[in-house]
């Protein structure tokens, strides 16, 4: 994963001004669901698969970050990133979390849990349901360059969000030659392949361009807008690429 100023995305950010160019957007924004895992980590594999199942939900926005410090132990996660690491200590300093461990699923940056069991997670997506505030909903669409646009409409906020851009794999079938899952073969959803932060946001109506040669021709995009430091999730959106 490299960062926003090694990318040179070049994002064209533009001030929506006025009514007419106001952004539509849909009350029903998907809740995110966050799982740090590792391949190399013998108790993920059941929250990989709970992972799985909701990403058949359209409801929600499963996303799968592999971080990289257990790949001492014998297997190197090829999906692990020091910046997933650095995402999920991010939330182990804001929920007050004494350390970090895998699997962590965190569910609207508001809950954290293994994520191995189906109750609880129906737990954290009420929780996330039920926060108070703002609920913003990005629009994604290829614009007329071949780029991807990215649009938020005017929104009423608390507190500074930042805007992150995501890119993701679908689905990863890796067959695992050492360490604690030597032998078994590991099936990964939607898995994180780049996170990069494009603005922080204070509410006004506002656009990105996104090149079309940062998106891989296989990756799915997501946007998240999330209160600074890590805090409560408000909005996100993603894009498929079509078939």
């Amino acid at each position: 994963m490299l960062s926003l100023s090694r990318f040179m995305l070049a994002l064209h950010v533009a001030a929506l001004m006025g009514g007419a160019h106001a952004v539509a957007q849909t009350a029903a924004a998907p809740t995110v669901v966050e799982l740090f895992t590792s391949q190399g980590c013998s108790s993920c594999p059941p929250s990989d698969q709970q992972l799985g199942e909701l990403t058949k939900r359209t409801d929600l926005l499963p996303l799968s970050f592999h971080v990289d410090y257990w790949d001492y132990i014998g297997w190197k996660d090829p999906f692990a990133s020091a910046i997933n690491t650095e995402r999920q200590r991010g939330y182990a300093r804001t929920l007050k979390q004494r350390y970090v461990y895998t699997p962590e699923m965190v569910v609207g940056g508001l809950a954290h849990d293994p994520g191995y069991d189906p109750a609880k997670i129906g737990k954290m997506l009420r929780l996330a349901a039920e926060r108070p505030g703002p609920r913003v909903h990005p629009a994604l669409a290829r614009d007329a360059g071949n780029g991807l646009a990215v649009s938020v409409a005017e929104t009423r906020l608390s507190s500074p969000s930042d805007i992150w851009l995501v890119t993701f794999d679908r689905q990863h079938r890796t067959k695992i030659g050492r360490g604690e899952n030597k032998g078994a073969t590991l099936t990964n959803y939607n898995v994180v392949r780049s996170l990069e932060k494009l603005a922080t946001w204070s509410g006004e109506a506002t656009r990105w361009i996104v090149p079309a040669e940062r998106i891989r021709d296989s990756q799915s995009v997501a946007i998240i807008i999330q209160q600074t430091s890590y805090g409560p999730i408000i909005g996100a959106g993603r894009w498929d690429r079509p078939h």
